[in-house]
């Protein structure tokens, strides 16, 4: 705060000796009372930071640029390969087509060297598609692909779908009421009573491929008794599936995946612990023993009808040896994906080393 004598002195422009103030003095007197000049250094600190937002400007519109640059460039390489993989598809289609006969199917892979003797599918329930319909196509789906491995001599083919709906889903209301009408204990209950159904319209699809002499069709799940053309085998598969006019189809879940290996091991540690199996017998070959009799054993080809690699819970143990295929930007089933892939076991070569 200003002195009241220096204002006197100020506003009368006379010293406090009674000199008259020079300008020079005037100056002196109110100097205290001003603020600091700004400084050289902050007046740099002040530019370096309106310099600092500059750039800083500048590094995001740059980063923008780039990314839109990148986005653009990769959207029309997703574009022109999914044009060139649907136009090929659509080749194949055409060139390809099966007219459900099995000598077209069986001539479009008489110059493969070899064939796999267990296929094994990836088949996926789609969200937009649940419901009555979606399970018709998901079973429609099975049934087509069993009619393309019995025309080709495939003797095993395995189907797998994460939630096990083909297995899962309840019976038509004819089959409920024949199941209400059986005691109780003979009742099977709803993952084995639409094995019989699934049956049926593969049957019926064998028909439309084979007419009257079609393939005998046997269908099991784990620790579920098989379906041998429409009725209850609980026989080893073995005895039949040396007939080259046989198919046999496993439905799989995930259920039958990693949930097994944990089973499996808590049994062996079990076991262990009560003195009824040494820890020195538990060896990889008594795992795979175990895992190929309550399960499946190792498929030769894993077919995925998806753009991408997704197992989606598959049994791992089953994995080891299994040659993958898969198309990309797939749009689904078809018999082009199946034949590429049967044209794509033929040639790989496998190393199984020492």
């Amino acid at each position: 705060m200003i002195a009241s004598r220096d204002v006197q002195s100020y506003r009368r422009d006379v010293h406090k000796q009674g000199r008259p103030l020079t300008p020079k003095a005037r100056e002196e007197l109110i100097k205290p009372y001003l603020p600091a000049p700004p400084s050289y250094a902050n007046a740099r600190n002040a530019t370096q930071r309106k310099l600092q937002l500059v750039r800083t400007f500048l590094k995001t519109q740059l980063h923008l640029l780039v990314y839109t640059i990148i986005h653009t460039l990769f959207s029309l390489y997703i574009r022109l390969r999914q044009t060139y993989h649907a136009i090929i598809d659509r080749i194949f289609a055409i060139l390809y087509y099966h007219h459900r006969t099995p000598e077209l199917i069986q001539r479009d892979v008489r110059a493969l060297s070899r064939l796999p003797s267990h296929l094994s599918v990836i088949l996926e329930l789609k969200e937009e598609e649940r419901g009555a319909a979606g399970l018709e196509a998901l079973v429609d789906d099975v049934a087509e692909i069993s009619a393309w491995c019995a025309c080709v001599g495939i003797p095993m083919l395995s189907v797998y779908e994460r939630t096990g709906t083909v297995l899962s889903r309840e019976a038509p209301a004819s089959e409920t009421r024949e199941r209400q009408a059986k005691p109780p204990d003979s009742v099977p209950g709803i993952l084995k009573a639409y094995i019989p159904t699934t049956h049926r319209t593969i049957s019926s699809k064998f028909h439309a491929y084979f007419g009257r002499r079609r393939p005998s069709l046997q269908i099991r799940a784990p620790h579920m008794p098989s379906f041998l053309n429409g009725d209850l085998y609980d026989e080893s598969p073995l005895s039949i599936s040396s007939n080259p006019a046989h198919l046999t189809l496993l439905l799989l879940s995930s259920e039958d995946g990693r949930p097994t290996l944990v089973d499996l091991t808590k049994t062996l540690t079990e076991m262990s612990q009560r003195a009824k199996l040494s820890p020195a017998d538990i060896s990889l070959d008594l795992v795979d023993a175990e895992v190929s009799e309550s399960i499946m054993g190792e498929p030769d080809l894993l077919l995925l009808f998806a753009p991408h690699v997704r197992l989606r819970g598959y049994p791992p143990w089953q994995l080891r040896l299994t040659e993958i295929f898969h198309v990309r930007d797939s749009a689904g089933l078809g018999y082009q994906v199946f034949l590429r892939a049967l044209h794509r076991f033929a040639k790989v070569e496998m190393r199984f080393g020492r």
